[in-house]
């Protein structure tokens, strides 16, 4: 292995590589070699960084120097300058600003969207080649398995979970350790194991981002899994949708057997566990761990009834554990560093830390991992650097459909299980999508809904027939159709859904009702009393109108209209619109430059 001086890392997540991260990468190796320093210069594609909004980002070490929104053509002066003569490119460089000396932050560490974070899930993205074991082996990759193998009972290893306090990051917060001593305490020698990584929450990207940049983590997690618990064999079930993250699963698998981290007599231990991949469609009811089990099996991606637990009869009808990606994205960090290190994180009841999709109308978009008991305040606007273009914070959407909305009273709630609970809205995976004040909460509501119609895997009537008719009451609310005895009716089919639903997905299905018309109540009878939509969203309850007094009869709206709905004489009469042949697309407002055209 060469002793580079320098070594270039850019950012190969799925982000990142849809804004020509690769032609970067290529791009670099093309001008080091023109320079002669391709000897001396390491480019490495890694994971993601987490900053999401920034990149493409390419960080330069050891000098610890970050490059922000890369393009291809910035390439040669970042090697001419930088990497040749030793000046950093600073119109490029990540930075931030203090607030009371208006200097610019350049440390890494100091910069506020890392400051506050603990990276332990994501500790080798953006740090390491995900395609190279050798470097997930430096970063200690495989030392606890070897631990575990040579010298830990299988009990001893649950004992450790168990003391962690870790609980599944997939949405429940079950306790991982119980959960693994219930399925060792089945009788049988065939057991299995399981990844779940069929993540499927609009917005949510954690599990994806982490097998994308430290997929041995959970390779050697699953391992270490399976011999706690008594299984030979594990599965991934994860989402053919993520092309990245199992071409590099794959290649880790391969690895891994190539040096015998996979197979049989691992570590001349006695033990033999292998992991198989097998590629879900895309259905987000997968995610519920029946349904997922069924998938695997080669059946129709449907829940079923528990009892049994999967614990007792799984996956071929044999005793079976499913945990999440970040889950045991964790599992070695606790071997290595003890259950104590781990429960000193976090709260009394949720330990660690926990990693969430930062999304929506936030300036500072991307990956954040957290230590359980950060307040929503803190990572919207200390992290997150709250909302773009000075808009008021509205609302914060925790756990995805099956979550609820959280306002400004929420903000400086501690993240944990049980606070997000009692708020009204719960941790689930970890997406979390800020809204601003020019988000309809009436039209959240639907958009999740009508997302859950979709998913609905139909085998139970509340989930299949009740969430239509939440979103057809939803439908005629947004389009001005809407009654007050509707909003009643809403509510009542809601907690009838939760209460008789086969599944965790129809059981969570009517939060984001019922969160929104508990926060929100006021936006629901604007829209059925008033027939406006405050925020004007809801395009059957706008009117587009031009101001005369504004107009300088330009003509510009007329010309842009596509339904010539406007009418007017060019230089001599103010233009006016007709509402009856006007379709509501917006088109007059940004084709004036005047601010004439007014929207209600």
């Amino acid at each position: 292995m060469p002793n580079y001086r320098t070594n270039i890392l850019c950012c190969a997540g799925t982000g990142c590589t849809a804004s020509s991260s690769a032609l970067i990468f290529d791009r670099f190796n093309e001008v080091l070699k023109e320079y002669g320093l391709d000897n001396e210069v390491n480019v490495v594609k890694t994971g993601c960084f987490g900053l999401c909004q920034k990149g493409p980002i390419v960080a330069v070490y050891p000098d610890q120097v970050f490059y922000s929104h890369v393009k291809v053509e910035d390439v040669d002066r970042i090697v001419a300058e930088h990497i040749y003569k030793g000046r950093v490119v600073t119109d490029l460089q990540l930075s931030d600003e203090d607030l009371k000396t208006h200097e610019k932050i350049l440390d890494i560490n100091k910069i506020k969207f890392y400051e506050k974070q603990k990276r332990i899930a994501l500790r080798n993205c953006g740090k390491i080649n995900p395609e190279d074991i050798s470097e997930y082996i430096a970063m200690d990759g495989y030392a606890a398995l070897g631990t575990v193998l040579t010298t830990m009972q299988p009990q001893e290893v649950i004992d450790t979970v168990k003391a962690s306090g870790l609980r599944g990051r997939g949405g429940a917060g079950f306790p991982t350790g119980v959960k693994w001593q219930f399925q060792k305490d089945q009788p049988g020698d065939e057991k299995y194991v399981i990844c779940n990584a069929d993540e499927g929450d609009p917005g949510a990207f954690m599990d994806r981002s982490i097998l994308e940049g430290d997929p041995h983590a959970i390779l050697e997690g699953m391992a270490i899994m399976g011999y706690a618990v008594g299984a030979h064999k594990g599965y991934i079930y994860i989402r053919a949708e993520y092309p990245i993250a199992v071409q590099r699963l794959n290649i880790a698998i391969r690895q891994a057997h190539e040096y015998g981290l996979l197979g049989d007599n691992i570590f001349e231990s006695g033990f033999n566990f292998d992991i198989e991949l097998r590629l879900g469609a895309g259905a987000f009811v997968c995610g519920e761990e029946t349904a997922l089990i069924s998938s695997i099996e080669g059946k129709r991606g449907m829940p079923n009834p528990k009892p049994p637990f999967p614990a007792v009869s799984g996956v071929w009808g044999k005793p079976t554990s499913i945990n999440n990606v970040e889950t045991l994205a964790n599992i070695a960090q606790i071997i290595l560093n003890g259950a104590e290190w781990y429960a000193s994180m976090g709260t009394e009841k949720s330990k660690g830390t926990k990693v969430f999709a930062l999304g929506g109308k936030i300036k500072n978009t991307g990956l954040v991992e957290i230590p359980m008991g950060t307040t929503l305040r803190e990572i919207i606007y200390e992290i997150g650097g709250g909302c773009p273009d000075n808009k008021a914070f509205k609302a914060v959407q925790t756990g995805g459909p099956s979550g609820g909305c959280l306002t400004e009273k929420e903000l400086d709630t501690p993240i944990d299980y049980d606070n997000l609970i009692a708020a009204g809205s719960m941790m689930g995976s970890g997406g979390m999508i800020v809204m601003d004040e020019d988000n309809c909460m009436v039209d959240i509501a639907k958009f999740y809904m009508e997302f859950i119609c979709d998913e609905s895997c139909g085998k139970c009537s509340p989930c299949r027939i009740g969430t239509k008719r939440l979103l057809e009451m939803l439908t005629k609310i947004t389009e001005g159709e809407g009654t007050l005895e509707m909003l009643d009716e809403m509510e009542q089919l809601c907690y009838e859904i939760r209460d008789t639903a086969l599944c965790g997905l129809g059981q969570t299905a009517p939060n984001p009702i019922l969160s929104t018309l508990s926060h929100f109540r006021d936006e629901y009878i604007a829209h059925i009393v008033d027939k406006k939509c405050p925020a004007g969203v809801c395009k059957k309850l706008l009117t587009y109108s031009i101001d005369p007094d504004k107009c300088r009869k330009c003509s510009m709206c007329a010309r842009n209209c596509p339904v010539d709905a406007i009418t007017g004489v060019p230089g001599k009469e103010p233009y006016v619109i007709d509402t009856d042949k006007c379709i509501k697309c917006g088109t007059c407002i940004t084709s004036c430059r005047f601010g004439a055209v007014e929207r209600k």
